[in-house]
């Protein structure tokens, strides 16, 4: 046993001396994050609760809305079985914490006017259209959007939307709602300059979660990632091929860009594709263009479509 916790100790020395120079300093960053459990609180009051809660929590109780429907919510037995899933789930904040607090440093680093937000958590109805959402200083999290994949309360939602509804997911999908304050939209509308755009929003993953696999920060599973990989070259052959990249044509989006089960590339092989595989390539293009580039990521966010396609001297890796 005794070889066995030297050995563990000489590879944690390992492990922290191939952390690069800029990892540590990311590391040495001092942050300090308030999660504010709205849910449990929530869940655990009474009625009669319910006006120091709308002065503590103002922004969650609209005005137009008459307390009837908060006390109303209150006493459903549906929210009490989503509020009980979410307490099992996350009965501390570790997870959350484990999972922000390092995203946090990295944001912070390479955008040192980041300020870190007050987190308030929040069960949604299973709103998974809007999981994490930045409000000024405010960062919003659905916990009942993160049970797991194979959640009773998921039965009905579609399996390539279900598969990210899990804890590993709340990095990522916070990450993608700053990265989209920051990414200039494409001042064209083609094809290509959506899948730059979305190139940025999955570079600043890799610099901002840099333990995170790639699966996890597209939203792949392992073998969609893997497909992905395999067959770059040819993905890339049939966007030039059949002329698309500065295609407008309003259906692309659908076929490539958006979430969906699979990509549409109207042949065979479109059930093995996973969806978005716009996206995907979007993004080998952007990390290519940072490769053969010194520019900082700050400038990388307004730099243009065609600058950075015709810079980038990507190649799809066959």
């Amino acid at each position: 046993m005794k070889y066995f916790g030297l050995l563990s100790i000489i590879l944690i020395m390992i492990s922290c001396s191939n952390k690069s120079s800029v990892e540590k300093k990311i590391e040495a960053i001092p942050m300090d994050i308030e999660i504010l459990r709205f849910d449990k609180e929530f869940a655990s009051a009474d009625i009669s609760d319910l006006p120091e809660m709308k002065k503590r929590f103002p922004v969650f109780f609209p005005e137009q809305f008459h307390d009837s429907i908060w006390e109303g919510r209150m006493t459903d037995s549906l929210q009490r079985e989503l509020s009980n899933a979410v307490a099992e789930a996350f009965p501390s904040e570790i997870i959350i914490e484990d999972q922000l607090v390092p995203l946090f440093k990295h944001i912070d680093y390479y955008f040192p006017e980041f300020e870190a937000p007050t987190v308030v958590t929040i069960t949604s109805d299973v709103d998974y259209q809007n999981k994490a959402i930045v409000a000024d200083t405010l960062l919003v999290l659905g916990l009942d959007t993160y049970l797991g994949a194979e959640h009773e309360f998921y039965v009905n939602v579609k399996k390539y939307v279900a598969k990210n509804l899990k804890p590993s997911q709340i990095g990522p999908d916070v990450a993608t709602s700053y990265a989209r304050q920051l990414i200039s939209q494409p001042r064209q509308r083609n094809f290509l300059a959506q899948m730059i755009y979305f190139g940025k929003e999955l570079y600043l993953k890799d610099i901002w979660l840099p333990e995170i696999p790639d699966a996890e920060k597209i939203g792949y599973s392992d073998a969609e990632i893997i497909w992905a990989n395999e067959n770059e070259e040819d993905i890339w052959r049939y966007f030039i091929e059949n002329e698309l990249l500065y295609s407008t044509d309003p259906k692309l989006p659908g076929r490539f860009i958006n979430a969906a089960p699979f990509s549409k590339f109207y042949l065979e092989i479109d059930n093995e594709s996973p969806g978005m595989i716009g996206r995907y390539i979007g993004w080998q293009i952007v990390r290519s263009y940072m490769k053969n580039n010194d520019v900082t990521v700050p400038q990388l966010m307004i730099i243009p479509t065609d600058e950075i396609f015709k810079n980038s001297k990507y190649k799809p890796a066959k």
